[in-house]
């Protein structure tokens, strides 16, 4: 019954942020003070007359984000626009993502492609350009508003289920039974983004009604707040605090590589990985035996395309009542890496 309290405990602060965002704030990390606002790069070719789809990412050093890239460059050579990019370097840098659209609007953007990195704070941002007439589509996380042209994602809330149940299948595979004492430790991104509220809660969700009772999530969850450096510490903070640990779940790219390097490095292949997206690090854990990895891997590219050919109809006319096209999510470990349409997914990052 105390795991199942703690776990409503977990999801009731997940819930507070989502909704009063502002009245929790990480110690781990402060946010960075950026006042120069960077250039966009031109993805294409730049050929006056097409249309000009402004992207703007949470993060330009994430391989995660790199891929988002890719498929709305891949998409705008295919449908004939101008493609330009710019973004964060960190998920607290809200303000300078505002900063960022309204630099495209400036350029003479005619649609802009957002990846927002606060949900709450960018909501009217959002809302003033697509009340221009600007067409701006979401990818990744939702804003707190309705007015935006469409979202593309994964459903976080499922997504946050499959891995709680992948972790389950992953304790029990390696030997762990439901009569032993079991603890998994969480870390998780910005707390301030929809999109990892809803993946935490919906592990929260899946683990209490289908965990065995012994089995415990650790009470203490880590906020690195996006910074890829401090996911490391916080991977090992936890390791070294308990000692006990058999799983670890990063519900973000970044706090799942901040994991993946820690278990490689020490060498932990007693605990079990989950994660979400493909990076080189979840990639040597998955293909190595010895380890016990899985990751949730997102349909990114397919976003950043879905996006671009969203933008150039929502230009001609074209209306659309659907507001959230869920892009989907698959299970990746050792044992369904070959499959055919993973390949195909993966054949992108």
């Amino acid at each position: 019954m105390k795991n199942k309290l703690n776990i409503k405990l977990i999801i009731s602060a997940v819930l507070c942020a989502v909704l009063m965002t502002g009245c929790f704030q990480s110690d781990n990390v402060s946010e960075p003070k950026t006042t120069v606002v960077p250039e966009f790069t031109a993805e294409t070719e730049i050929i006056e007359g097409r249309k000009n789809i402004y992207l703007i990412v949470k993060n330009l050093t994430s391989s995660y984000w790199n891929v988002v890239v890719d498929g709305v460059r891949d998409a705008g050579k295919e449908l004939d626009c101008n493609i330009y990019s710019s973004g964060s370097t960190s998920e607290l840098q809200w303000e300078l993502q505002a900063s960022l659209v309204d630099k495209a609007i400036a350029e003479g953007a005619d649609a802009i492609i957002l990846a927002p990195n606060d949900s709450v704070m960018l909501a009217p941002k959002v809302s003033e350009v697509y009340s221009s007439g600007v067409p701006i589509i979401l990818v990744d996380t939702v804003v707190n508003t309705e007015d935006y042209t469409i979202c593309y994602m994964t459903d976080n809330l499922r997504a946050g289920q499959d891995a709680a149940k992948e972790m389950i299948n992953r304790l029990r595979e390696s030997g762990i039974s439901e009569e032993q004492e079991a603890y998994v430790a969480i870390q998780v991104g910005g707390i301030s983004s929809q999109t990892i509220n809803e993946r935490l809660a919906g592990f929260c969700q899946y683990w209490t009604k289908n965990a065995p009772e012994k089995w415990k999530i650790i009470d203490e969850v880590k906020f690195n707040e996006g910074d890829a450096d401090y996911a490391v510490v916080c991977a090992e903070q936890l390791l070294d605090k308990y000692t006990n640990i058999n799983g670890v779940f990063g519900t973000n790219n970044g706090s799942t590589v901040g994991f993946a390097r820690v278990i490689k490095d020490r060498e932990r292949k007693d605990i079990a990985v989950v994660g979400f997206d493909y990076s080189d690090e979840m990639k040597e854990l998955i293909l190595d035996k010895d380890y016990n990895a899985s990751t949730m891997l997102q349909k990114q590219y397919s976003m950043g395309q879905y996006a671009v050919q969203s933008a150039l109809d929502a230009l001609d006319g074209k209306k659309s009542d659907i507001k959230f096209v869920d892009t989907g999510v698959v299970t990746v470990n050792s044992s369904t890496i070959s499959d055919s349409e993973i390949q195909e997914i993966l054949s992108h990052n």
